[in-house]
């Protein structure tokens, strides 16, 4: 018996769930004794990801827990992203960390006035995320958005004060002080030229809006295996599955951001298929 087979490598796994993962894509989940998964995964080849799981010497604590493998195939890699994300939200897997947990997010809102530019932060309580297109970094406590703002301000001369970061006496901002400033605050820089470094500090930020009228569907194909992924306003609605002419819908409830990082580069890049509803 070879030493890579998974009987050996874990004993303790139900070898019949072993055996049965496939080499496609789709979703794996590590079970115990009880009734709540203790992992749950996602690759393009579920059954070599299982058996790299059951080789990494870090994971040992996990796999001794570990009793069996269930496995959700899917029609390709973005329906398996997506019901990953979904279902770490619903059952918290015990050693899952990313992923798990639905949380208020806050965001820069760059806000004009008399020819100037000033950042506020916006939560997703009080704005639509992923609708807006005035928005830049996605974060989640305002205090995260402050030291993001601040690392740019060090980065590319721009002034705490204008900033709204700290407050202003006569002689300008501290940053002015200890010359991290350029001094726009007092006039020495031109304000425009300040508020161009802004935003051009904030461009790889940018949370782009959703560029569609309505919902679209994503569709992945495998050989004759049909999935469409229904998306508005960069939330997951629910996969119709060509196999089981079945929709399982998931109505997100609000703007999710592993949910956007999931679509956000197929969608504005054209690399998946998409048809209007």
């Amino acid at each position: 018996m070879s030493l890579l087979d998974p009987s050996v490598l874990a004993p303790q796994i139900d070898p019949a769930s072993l055996a049965a993962l496939p080499r496609t894509s789709g979703v794996y989940i590590f079970k115990g004794d009880g009734t709540l998964p203790l992992y749950i995964g996602k690759s393009v080849d579920v059954r070599s990801r299982v058996l790299a799981h059951l080789r990494a010497a870090d994971e040992a604590e996990m796999m001794a827990q570990t009793r069996r493998v269930e496995f959700i195939e899917t029609a390709g890699e973005l329906g398996a992203l997506l019901l990953e994300a979904q279902l770490i939200k619903q059952q918290s897997p015990l050693f899952n960390i990313r992923l798990r947990r639905l949380r208020h997010l806050c965001s820069i809102r760059l806000i004009s006035h008399n020819g100037t530019v000033m950042p506020e932060i916006a939560s997703s309580k009080t704005v639509a995320l992923g609708q807006a297109d005035d928005l830049y970094g996605l974060f989640s406590s305002v205090h995260a958005a402050h030291s993001k703002l601040r690392e740019l301000a060090d980065l590319h001369g721009l002034c705490l004060g204008l900033l709204g970061l700290e407050k202003m006496g006569q002689r300008g901002c501290f940053g002015l002080q200890v010359k991290t400033c350029l001094g726009a605050c007092v006039g020495r820089e031109d304000r425009r030229v300040h508020d161009q470094r802004l935003l051009s500090a904030l461009a790889d930020l940018k949370v782009h809006a959703w560029p569609y009228p309505g919902a679209v569907d994503l569709v992945e194909q495998r050989d004759d295996w049909i999935q469409r992924h229904r998306i508005q306003h960069w939330r997951y609605q629910g996969t119709w599955c060509s196999r089981s002419n079945h929709h399982r819908v998931h109505e997100q409830q609000g703007f999710d951001l592993d949910t956007y990082k999931i679509l956000v580069k197929p969608v504005l890049m054209g690399t998946i298929r998409m048809e209007a509803v």
